[in-house]
């Protein structure tokens, strides 16, 4: 019993922490139609920005939005810049964005060097709850609460207000978004911006406890797409349900069946492909 309660409690959080990365992957992939292989670098480069805001401010409360932030910011300039100009090319979409991710490593290789590096925690969140003889990190209640307030605040967004009816319609078509006066060109840039700036908020997140370290962005960047494959590209429901289907089933696979763990992770995707090739909440 102990083993599920743990995995369960381990499998939630680190479906919080893959939500982040996933739900501005999959809004990206819905308004845009990007395959944005640089998201994996958004989640790098924010928490490496954490880790120098801490140690210039001495606060992480300032090191997350400022990361975000700051991210946030460059992908605004990388979409209304770079990205814009190759359409739907998927081709050229993949070659830019790769290019990027390689010149985002070499940066931060080249700023942050190539150590481990940990974002220092507040004390109030670095400590342990004991209950029912089991050790529960309260940084990862933590993590389940912020992407608890994160999510809700994203769906009533989309869900209740007029710029959320203008990000659903360009999802569902964007051709007669346009006919009708919607300007997707801003849709797409504020979407890639917000998506850069929560992958960003993610990094500062898991550095807490995963470490930030080169190739950190590519370990993660396939998380990201298979729970944006699962749940379906451009449903925040379905950005959910594919982080905490990964997330159990990447904690869950790791401890019983260490060498299938690749396995394990990945047979759901391959199963709702063959049976829902759009996703568990992607439109036919």
């Amino acid at each position: 019993m102990q083993f599920w309660i743990t995995s369960l409690y381990n499998g939630v959080s680190y479906g919080a922490l893959l939500f982040l990365l996933s739900s501005g992957l999959s809004l990206i992939f819905g308004v845009m139609r990007i395959v944005n292989l640089a998201h994996g670098s958004f989640f790098l480069l924010g928490a490496y920005i954490a880790i120098s805001a801490i140690q210039w401010t001495g606060s992480w409360l300032l090191a997350a939005p400022a990361a975000a932030l700051i991210i946030a910011a460059v992908g605004l300039v990388m979409e209304r810049v770079f990205v814009r100009r190759l359409g739907f090319d998927v081709l050229r979409q993949v070659l830019l964005t790769v290019g990027f991710a390689l010149g985002f490593q070499q940066f931060a290789l080249q700023v942050w060097g190539g150590d481990v590096l940990q974002i220092k925690l507040p004390q109030s969140l670095d400590w342990s709850l004991r209950a029912f003889g089991m050790f529960f990190p309260v940084y990862r209640a933590f993590m389940i609460a912020l992407v608890a307030v994160v999510g809700a605040v994203l769906w009533w967004v989309i869900e209740h207000t007029r710029a959320g009816a203008i990000i659903r319609a360009t999802v569902d078509d964007s051709e007669m978004a346009r006919l009708v006066g919607i300007d997707t060109s801003r849709v797409s840039m504020a979407v890639f911006g917000l998506g850069a700036g929560l992958a960003a908020l993610g990094g500062v997140i898991g550095g807490g406890f995963v470490g930030v370290y080169p190739g950190l962005d590519s370990e993660v960047l396939p998380l990201a797409f298979a729970v944006v494959i699962i749940g379906g590209m451009g449903s925040l429901r379905g950005a959910l349900a594919g982080s905490l289907i990964v997330g159990m089933m990447d904690n869950v696979g790791k401890a019983l069946f260490p060498e299938l763990a690749y396995f394990t992770l990945y047979a759901p995707m391959a199963v709702i492909l063959a049976i829902k090739p759009s996703g568990l909440f992607g439109r036919d």
